[in-house]
């Protein structure tokens, strides 16, 4: 398949029912360096005279880390088992699944089990590499978040402008 061309559609029972977590986190991460690759052509057709953040599931630490003069210069935000259950509880969009299956109960729980080993990946790489791990557990709301990546990215950031 050239790069960009879409996949021809899987059989999507056995994707998300038939196949075991593991093996769909061993798929899920084996495609991450071709995905990042998109991202990076996307971020270098970016100009800007000040910093640029880039978020996303593929921007793996182990991908990202070569990259940047120093581990300060990224945070790895991971969402904990439990605050990815209250999510499938309390939102819609993060309960539903976008494919109809057979065993609708089997497929979330695979997609649960899988994006939790994608997770543990993520972190075990971002420690190995020195890269800050943010864990989010719901304990705080989405400006506390914000203020805690703020503060670590102070130093590369601008100063307020406090005189607008």
């Amino acid at each position: 398949m050239a790069r960009g061309e879409p996949a021809n559609e899987p059989d999507v029972d056995k994707v998300w029912v038939h196949t075991t977590p593991e093996e769909m986190a061993a798929e899920t991460l084996a495609g991450f360096p071709d995905r990042f690759q998109w991202a990076l052509d996307d971020l270098r057709a970016l100009v800007s005279g000040r910093p640029i953040i880039a978020e996303g599931w593929g921007l793996r630490p182990e991908l990202v880390a070569p990259l940047i003069d120093s581990p300060r210069r990224m945070v790895v935000m991971v969402p904990t088992p439990e605050f990815r259950h209250q999510q499938v509880q309390e939102l819609p969009r993060a309960a539903s699944l976008t494919h109809r299956v057979s065993d609708p109960a089997r497929a979330q729980a695979n997609r649960l089990a899988r994006d939790r080993l994608v997770a543990e990946a993520a972190v075990r790489s971002a420690r190995r590499l020195g890269v800050r791990v943010i864990a989010v557990d719901g304990s705080r709301d989405a400006a506390a978040v914000a203020e805690i990546v703020a503060d670590h990215f102070s130093p590369y950031l601008p100063e307020p402008d406090h005189t607008a």
